[in-house]
């Protein structure tokens, strides 16, 4: 069987200001952002080059469900740690300090304006066409 994750639901308390975060600080691509229905939105922002987006809204359970901040350790994996802990930085994103778990894995990690965590993820061997 075939199958590909495509979307992970995150809940914030404002739509507005959670797509500002993941589209102008972060760099995601603004895929959809729409209201089908009275009382609901949907909005998905995808990394670029990723199969995989992050979704939130308003009036679906998949997004009021849950506590605003309750997603935690979203992997963002990157082929150079540092450039891109820098990349977001001079976005006025607040990242952590990278961390070496050794094995050629190194982490940082920051957190969306509600509290949900990401992680940028580095591991050696994820490169060129494996990455």
């Amino acid at each position: 069987m075939k199958m590909k994750l495509e979307l992970v639901p995150i809940p914030v308390t404002d739509v507005d200001r959670a797509k500002r975060f993941y589209v102008d600080a972060l760099g995601f691509n603004d895929d959809v952002d729409v209201t089908p229905a009275p009382g609901v939105r949907v909005v998905q922002v995808t990394p670029r080059d990723s199969a995989c987006s992050i979704g939130f809204g308003t009036g679906l359970a998949a997004y009021d469900d849950r506590e605003p901040g309750s997603v935690k350790a979203l992997h963002l994996v990157v082929a150079d740690i540092e450039a891109a802990r820098s990349e977001l930085i001079e976005r006025g994103v607040q990242v952590g300090a990278v961390d070496d778990h050794g094995g050629g894995v190194k982490s940082a990690a920051f957190a969306d304006p509600d509290g949900n965590t990401l992680l940028l993820q580095e591991m050696a061997w994820r490169t060129g066409d494996a990455f």
